[in-house]
């Protein structure tokens, strides 16, 4: 479950789609929803890129529907982009602690962007990265 850190944070892709889509696991769909609602949270515009496309094929969002989400994400959130400077510290990320590409390019967004927690279920509990960004797994 979220803890006091929850308050500035980036979300991944996988939290937000249990907190869209509840038929996959209800248990981690209210994880994933509290987490949401009691943070200031921190995205991409890789990680709304991924909702988008997964709600489009898993669940049948319609493009009205994708439209609003997009217009909510940016209302709600702050969303950063991933700069030149991202996509460097991104390789070096891959390079030290053998990351995907995708999860290298998050992880160098959150690094950017300050925040202290990175929220996954993805990536390694408890892994910190340059002393400053944490990976937590709310569902542990």
């Amino acid at each position: 479950m979220p803890d006091d850190q929850a308050t500035n944070c980036f979300i991944d892709t996988n939290i937000w789609l249990y907190a869209f889509i509840e038929a996959d696991d209800t248990t981690k769909s209210g994880i994933a929803r509290t987490l949401i609602q009691e943070s200031e949270s921190v995205v991409s515009v890789q990680v709304i890129n991924e909702v988008c496309v997964n709600l489009l094929r898993r669940a049948n969002f319609t493009e009205d529907q994708i439209s609003q989400l997009i217009e909510s994400f940016y209302e709600k959130c702050r969303v950063v982009e991933l700069t030149e400077s991202g996509l460097l510290i991104a390789s070096q990320l891959r390079q030290q602690y053998s990351l995907s590409f995708w999860d290298s390019t998050i992880v160098a967004t959150a690094l950017n962007a300050g925040v202290p927690v990175l929220y996954s279920e993805d990536m390694q509990h408890g892994l910190t990265f340059e002393g400053k960004l944490q990976i937590r797994n709310p569902f542990l």
